[in-house]
């Protein structure tokens, strides 16, 4: 082929055809173990709520069970509501001991609320919470209702989504579950006159509440 009559697009495609067959060892192959910023010590919790506080998502930190109900009994006197969903037993078993009401079917849930779940791990790097639809909480009550309240474990902190899947393969060793995803943050769009919409395809609040594990 004549250089002279080569296309701007036949020259870009040369190129990468010429950098796909050239192999390289990976500049960076301790990315995702790496610090989120240079000389940075900060520990996961506070990374993560960082993180999570910088796309719209609220973080709580409770200290034990009881910090946990005296928030939520704040949280929706702030709030106002009454329909609250609850379905995985673990979280109806802590609410039902300290008598925090709440709905345990989906009997009228097209006017539900609140949805308060569990989740799978917290990533720290861009304040992420990954949900699996492998409660019983499955996938709707983490979508449907216009609030969204994780009751998530310290002890669930990992820096990246790579580390989150190991602790999903650990969990599940035999089945992994259909599916898996992370909610960073309420759901929003721009589609719409490039004006920021919370709410549009999901939750317009999330909350997080980090319940101490580790000491």
């Amino acid at each position: 082929m004549n250089i002279r009559n080569t296309t701007a697009k036949e020259k870009m495609l040369k190129k990468i055809r010429t950098a796909l067959l050239q192999k390289h060892d990976n500049p960076h192959p301790d990315f995702e173990d790496s610090a989120l910023y240079k000389d940075e010590e900060e520990s996961l919790d506070v990374t993560f709520a960082r993180e999570l506080t910088a796309i719209a998502g609220k973080f709580v930190y409770c200290d034990g069970e009881i910090s946990v109900i005296e928030n939520l009994i704040g949280l929706v006197e702030e709030l106002g509501v009454t329909k609250i969903h609850v379905w995985e037993p673990s979280i109806q078993t802590l609410l039902r001991h300290y008598g925090f009401p709440y709905l345990a079917t989906d009997k009228d849930f097209d006017q539900a609320e609140v949805g308060i779940t569990s989740c799978e791990a917290l990533i720290a790097r861009n304040g992420s919470v990954m949900v699996s639809n492998a409660n019983t909480a499955g996938r709707r009550l983490s979508i449907y209702p216009p609030i969204h309240i994780v009751l998530a474990k310290a002890s669930q902190l990992v820096m990246d989504i790579r580390h989150g899947m190991t602790l999903i393969k650990d969990r599940y060793p035999e089945y992994l579950p259909s599916m898996v995803t992370t909610i960073t943050g309420p759901s929003r769009t721009a589609d719409i006159e490039k004006k920021l919409v919370l709410g549009a395809h999901g939750p317009k609040e999330l909350y997080v509440f980090l319940i101490e594990d580790r000491f």
